[in-house]
């Protein structure tokens, strides 16, 4: 059997372990074959196979040009491609989509569905890993993650190897994400995530987002001019963090315009004013009446309205886009090995402590894991939003508790009995989340791995219509629940820790009152200085955590107390303490010679009294796709 269909600007991609894509720039034909001599008969039905697709852009009269040995058959200027891998090929987690490659997935962000990309598999890595990769650099582990979810046909190897350097160039930090130990008796080690631009961690999925978006603009604008050139709109929701890193990862770019909502007045001054004192025409600032999942879901509304993806190409920036999980895989390996030199083990025993609230970052973590990667247990550390905590606790997915301790009247150290419905407000106000999006990744890979069925597209298929029924409880009654043989599995790689406001508070000032260990590595200068890559994290000897790395450690004591004692614990520290000031002086207005200004980074000085461009808005998404449309007709025009 040979077929094959034509489609426009986008490929559709054949549902088969056999398939392969017959392609050029902006149109492609797919075939599909269950005979083991498949490029043989490519190469005798090749040029009648383009004909019949009675497309303009088809080679008709010239002779094919075949070459077989690389894998790939050659028609003019046409190519018919081996077949990627299962991890270098994609599908949406709620069933509706499937077989798509990384460029799609990238450039799309959400599926049609509503569902978030994954791989149709979890890679694993090579044999020799552990020795091969050893000494590599944090672009060179990178460059061998991402080759195996991205295939060379898509981005040839020295163009990603050129996307990857462009994007860790803009670091402070040499090695990227140093860790540091901070208490050496204890095996805790912290992994500094907040040497980028914006100095927090998004900013490591984010410089290589946005270099991904202009390498495929580039590529598919080439010989293009005017309105015949594709133009991506970005809308993405922050919390805190991923605004100011998707500003400084799109700001400037051909052809993308970048639209950020943020709950305005729920982010601190230092990250607002990091998003709105950037001017450039293409960014987009939109301070919304509401909270942070009221901006989360007018996103999802632009994405599934037909009426704006008629006049607009829309791309998402929040951690639902897979690039931002891809990115983020790199620094448990990268962690991981330096933490093998540093304590002089082949293959120490090791917990990741990641906090979390939209769940993209530890995911990057179970990938990691999943692919290979030692790990005793990812430990989710959650603020008093703590809609996972309480799945891992019940097995039950509710906005509003209903089972658990939660449920009846919550915790003493909150300082209120009752739970109020909807999302707290805390000092970590980059986890006050509500509904994790990352979640149903999660979800689909557990159905999946639980699930009776032994034929492999059948049990994907009903792993995706698992989720979709999840998704639809939540969204109709605020919750569901899930049996005891996936809980367990969940409990396979992960286990959950709760901390408050109060807590958060005290574990600042534990950490600040200790003397640094004497093993503690330095954040080497990317310029070879022997200034810190990034100041502000320390002073006299004393640690300053923001409340949200403060979440980790927290968390990390507790699994301490828990795990054998040779266990090492690597606590992510996604931000830097000037991002969330008033927690951060709220915990060490006593210490004595403390001052926030005397450590405050020389990129923030000022920035608060810089010009400032944003528009406000209801949380209403019809308004919203009124001034997205009026925006990007303005900038296309010049007029901004």
């Amino acid at each position: 059997m040979f077929t094959a269909m034509l489609m426009g600007e986008e490929a559709l991609h054949v549902v088969h372990s056999g398939s392969a894509r017959l392609g050029k720039s902006g149109s492609n034909v797919n075939a599909r074959s269950s005979s083991p001599t498949f490029f043989e008969t490519a190469q005798q039905h090749l040029k009648g196979l383009v004909k019949d697709t009675n497309s303009t852009n088809a080679p008709s009269d010239h002779p094919a040009h075949v070459l077989c040995s690389s894998g790939i058959v050659h028609y003019n200027n046409w190519h018919l491609m081996t077949p990627h891998s299962a991890s270098q090929r994609y599908l949406s987690t709620r069933g509706g989509s499937y077989d798509l490659s990384f460029e799609d997935v990238v450039l799309k962000g959400l599926a049609n569905d509503g569902g978030l990309f994954i791989p149709e598999e979890i890679p694993s890595l090579p044999s020799d890993w552990q020795s091969k990769w050893r000494e590599y650099s944090f672009q060179e582990l990178a460059f061998e993650i991402f080759s195996l979810y991205i295939s060379s046909e898509e981005i040839p190897a020295a163009d990603l190897k050129d996307i990857i350097r462009r994007s860790y160039d803009t670091f402070r930090a040499k090695d990227i994400s140093p860790i540091i130990t901070l208490d050496e008796s204890k095996n805790l080690h912290l992994l500094e995530l907040f040497h980028g631009p914006t100095f927090a961690f998004k900013d490591v999925a984010l410089q290589f987002l946005g270099n991904l978006f202009e390498y495929f603009l580039l590529r598919r604008n080439e010989g293009k001019e005017g309105t015949n050139r594709e133009h991506l709109t970005v809308i993405g929701a922050t919390s805190g963090d991923t605004g100011s890193a998707a500003i400084y990862g799109l700001r400037g770019k051909k052809d993308v315009s970048v639209f950020i909502m943020h709950p305005k007045g729920k982010v601190s001054p230092i990250q607002e004013a990091q998003m709105t004192t950037v001017l450039d025409a293409n960014v987009h600032n939109l301070a919304v009446e509401g909270t942070f999942d009221d901006c989360q879901d007018i996103v999802k509304a632009l994405f599934a309205d037909p009426e704006i993806n008629k006049t607009h190409r829309l791309a998402a920036v929040n951690s639902i886009n897979w690039a931002r999980i891809l990115a983020q895989i790199t620094y448990y390996f990268h962690s991981y090995f330096a933490l093998c030199r540093q304590a002089k083990e082949s293959n120490p025993t090791v917990r990741f402590v990641v906090p979390t609230g939209n769940f993209g970052d530890i995911l990057a973590g179970y990938f990691a894991t999943r692919m290979g990667l030692p790990s005793d247990k990812l430990v989710i550390a959650t603020n008093e939003n703590d809609i996972l905590h309480r799945f891992w606790k019940t097995g039950y997915y509710e906005k509003k508790p209903v089972h658990g301790v939660e449920a009846e009247g919550g915790f003493a150290e909150d300082g209120a009995k009752a739970h109020p419905s909807g999302v707290r407000e805390t000092l970590a106000p980059a986890m006050d989340i509500l509904v994790s999006s990352n979640f149903e990744r999660l979800l689909w890979f557990l159905a999946y791995r639980t699930s009776k069925t032994e034929e492999t597209n059948r049990r994907r298929m009903e792993a995706g219509d698992k989720v979709q029924s999840w998704l639809n409880q939540l969204k109709s009654e605020g919750g569901f629940g899930v049996d005891k043989e996936l809980l367990a599995a969940a409990k396979e790689d992960f286990e959950s820790e709760r901390v408050s406001d109060q807590q958060t508070i005290q574990t600042i000032k534990d950490t600040y009152a200790q003397k640094l260990s004497s093993s503690k590595q330095s954040n080497g200068n990317a310029n070879g200085s022997s200034k810190p890559a990034t100041t502000g994290t320390e002073h006299e000897g004393h640690y300053i955590l923001d409340p949200h790395s403060a979440i980790g450690i927290a968390a990390s004591l507790r699994s301490i107390a828990k795990a054998s004692a040779s266990t090492h614990h690597i606590s992510l520290a996604t931000a830097h303490p000037a991002k969330f000031s008033h927690a951060v002086e709220l915990a060490l207005k006593d210490a004595p010679g403390f001052s926030f200004e005397t450590v405050l980074p020389e990129q923030f000085v000022g920035l608060e009294q810089m010009e400032k461009r944003v528009t406000g808005c209801k949380a209403e998404w019809k308004d919203v796709r009124e001034i997205v449309v009026r925006e990007v007709e303005e900038e296309l025009k010049g007029e901004r």
